[in-house]
């Protein structure tokens, strides 16, 4: 098992380039916000759970063994963005603004990682989706 050092010292090596990093702290929050505005939106019910629920607890799980300070921190990000998705729900119906969102924060990313010349981390390790959030908030470590 990695330590969250060593997930923040892979995952900076393809983030170096000052510009990719500004990119990186606007749009992996966003991406972070709509994926889990989107899994909330799936329908499909688990006895008294959703489905997007499930995936997002699994994904919780998975930071508490990167240790309680991780856990929750990204407990912290996660209720901001259920507030976040039950705020935007008042005004229209979330999936297309959050689809939106979802798309053009990528294509900042890839743009960001166009002027590093490196492909992003999650190419080589899709645990590196994960690390992202927390990278971007890493002085709370």
């Amino acid at each position: 098992m990695k330590s969250l050092e060593h997930w923040f010292a892979e995952y900076s090596e393809s983030h170096q380039h000052p510009v990719n990093q500004r990119l990186h702290k606007i749009c992996v929050p966003l991406i972070f916000f709509s994926i889990v505005g989107m899994l909330l939106q799936i329908p499909v019910e688990l006895g008294p759970i959703k489905l997007g629920e499930l995936l997002i607890a699994v994904a919780l799980g998975w930071y508490m063994t990167l240790g309680p300070r991780v856990f929750l921190v990204m407990l912290g990000q996660l209720v901001l963005s259920y507030a976040l998705v039950y705020v935007l729900s008042l005004w229209v119906s979330p999936i297309w603004p959050l689809v939106l969102i979802f798309v053009s924060a990528w294509a900042g990313q890839f743009y960001g990682h166009h002027l590093e010349g490196k492909k992003p981390s999650f190419f080589k390790d899709l645990q590196y989706l994960l690390i992202g959030p927390l990278w971007v908030v890493r002085g709370l470590f």
